[in-house]
């Protein structure tokens, strides 16, 4: 049987193993002012529009995922084709319109695809499967990593539904922002005052800078540090200290605001690989979605990985 796997442009996975693994990709589209932009996980696209002074208004940018219609064309034009069961790995449904659109395309994908695949020599059914991996970022590479392992190993839809299922239950992300007045403003432009301008002017004039989980589907601080270099050293030493607990899969997954080479100079990286290097995990490494940089702005870090339930710290 073959087995596809899309994701959308949030998932921060690196595009060369996206492209080598033929890991689909649902593009969203981000607005700032006039101009419009497609995030197809481009990085030097990305970084373009972060060295530019387009970034500076990205609080106010507009990001649109593709509609219903547009997912529906998409699968059938090429991907009821080209394979006979698609796993839609999504970003989580609490932050984003993605899964419902995509779920919505796959009844019409499901009552519209025999005619395309007959056209095209197949008589067998095809099925289509949206999964909710319940986060954010770096954390959402964590399922499509395992799918495309389960995959490779001869695994059926079956047993690779089961286990995405189970494993966005377990899936942690962990973000420092390094610029709270940005956060503040882009909260407060998509209608959400959880980030008040008394405690972003607080956290910015004492320095403090907070340590943001995402895990099944819910975001929220769970540490408060002085100084971005140390929030970022508690966060891979934290994320070493898991590693060396044991992971539920041999994958870390980490993106970052900017150019790749400014996260591997931080404080505790070094250390955090020697850890995933000790235990057999793999690292990957992205620059964030242009997405992902309007929501939490420039220069934040991200880590995520599977685990069992935990308490940062």
């Amino acid at each position: 049987m073959r087995i596809g796997i899309v994701v959308d442009s949030t998932c921060d996975l690196p595009p060369a193993y996206l492209a080598s693994n033929d890991v689909g990709i649902l593009p969203i589209s981000v607005r700032i002012g006039d101009e419009l932009r497609v995030d197809y996980r481009d990085e030097a696209d990305t970084l373009a529009f972060l060295h530019s002074h387009i970034a500076e208004r990205g609080a106010s940018a507009e990001t649109i995922p593709f509609g219903v219609e547009q997912i529906r064309d998409l699968f059938l034009q090429r991907l009821v084709v080209d394979y006979d069961h698609v796993f839609c790995i999504t970003v989580t449904k609490t932050r984003s319109q993605i899964f419902e659109n995509a779920q919505q395309a796959s009844y019409a994908i499901l009552n519209d695809y025999r005619p395309v695949r007959s056209a095209a020599g197949h008589n067998t059914p095809f099925a289509l499967r949206v999964i909710d991996t319940q986060n954010l970022f770096s954390a959402q590479g964590v399922l499509p990593v395992e799918a495309v392992r389960l995959r490779a190993a001869g695994d059926g839809p079956g047993r690779i539904r089961a286990r995405l299922e189970n494993l966005a239950l377990h899936t942690y992300g962990y973000l420092v922002p390094r610029d709270l007045y940005y956060i503040r403003n882009r909260a407060r432009h998509k209608g959400d005052r959880s980030v008040s301008l008394f405690s972003a002017a607080l956290g910015t004039a004492l320095d403090i800078k907070p340590v943001l989980r995402g895990w099944r589907g819910d975001t929220g601080p769970v540490a408060k540090l002085k100084g971005f270099d140390p929030a970022v050293r508690a966060l891979f030493e934290f994320a070493a200290r898991r590693v060396s607990a044991g992971l539920l899969t041999p994958t870390l997954c980490l993106c970052y605001g900017g150019e790749l080479d400014e996260m591997r100079a931080m404080p505790a990286y070094e250390a955090l690989r020697a850890a995933c290097a000790d235990r057999n995990i793999e690292v990957f490494e992205s620059v964030m979605s242009l997405t992902g940089m309007v929501n939490v702005g420039k220069g934040a870090v991200c880590v995520g990985f599977a685990a069992e339930p935990h308490e940062f710290g």
